[in-house]
């Protein structure tokens, strides 16, 4: 594996007890309260009982699980094994282990990985495609993964924003993809708010929504929607205000800009 990925996966071993037990993941309240997928991805994806689905970079396992709550047969892929550990545990906790499957690799051998397995839907959630270096391989296992007729569902952060700095001000970082140039981060900080990480370095990527779309198209699929939002689910620049539980947008008078992006996408059949 790449050396800097090797540092990302190290960090992201050291995030996964912190988050399990993190206020911010509320894994006891998560438990409790069993909730689904968010009502946005059900009106995009509909009923997904009886359906595969797969989802890339899933950390310790709460967003897929919750695809298991609602019927799909889920498929967790991540490159960290404390995370795998861990999704693992935690769908038995929650009685989902006989609906859900985590396997442990590096994004772009998830095909390998699951010996060549074909999923009604491929999800990818918030956070994800800034740690990778580049997107057309990423594109290429998304292909790979999604059934003739299958879908495709991205959430992610918006490029522009991502090229801004921790303020939202101005410009700091590259728009387009520079494979060789990484943003280098040294902190033991999550972004939970908790400290205490040993792995301190990671290195992570922006990505043009030009870029991100043509990795698809490239490789045969069909993009059926894209849109861009002016709010996230976290407080990413200090101008944001929490308007609803778990969703941030634009104060009153600040300029709208696209915080987020959605983007749909099919196999042909």
């Amino acid at each position: 594996m790449d050396a800097r990925l090797e540092a990302n996966r190290a960090n992201w071993n050291d995030r996964v007890a912190v988050h399990a037990n993190s206020q911010f993941y509320d894994v006891a309240g998560w438990l409790r309260d069993a909730p689904g997928p968010a009502s946005r991805e059900l009106e995009a994806l509909g009923n997904p009982a009886g359906l595969s689905l797969v989802h890339l970079q899933c950390h310790f396992g709460m967003d897929t699980l919750r695809w298991a709550r609602v019927g799909a047969t889920v498929t967790g892929v991540d490159f960290s094994p404390a995370a795998i550990d861990e999704a693992t545990e935690l769908a038995s906790r929650a009685g989902l282990a006989e609906h859900a499957t985590f396997v442990c690799a590096n994004l772009y051998d998830a095909p390998q990985a699951l010996a060549g397995q074909r999923y009604d839907v491929v999800y990818v959630s918030l956070g994800s495609l800034c740690w990778l270096p580049e997107v057309t391989g990423w594109g290429d296992v998304v292909a790979q993964l999604t059934a003739p007729g299958g879908r495709v569902y991205v959430h992610d952060v918006h490029p522009f924003t991502a090229s801004l700095d921790d303020e939202g001000e101005r410009v700091h970082y590259s728009y387009f993809e520079e494979p060789d140039r990484p943003i280098v981060v040294d902190s033991d900080q999550t972004y939970t708010g908790d400290v205490g990480l040993a792995a301190t370095r990671t290195y992570e990527w922006n990505h043009s929504l030009s870029e991100i779309v043509t990795s698809l198209t490239r490789h045969g699929l069909v993009i059926d929607a894209l849109d861009e939002h002016d709010w996230t689910v976290f407080a990413q620049f200090p101008w944001l205000e929490e308007r609803s539980p778990g969703r941030f947008s634009i104060s009153e008078g600040h300029p709208r800009v696209p915080l987020s992006f959605t983007l749909l996408a099919h196999a042909r059949p």
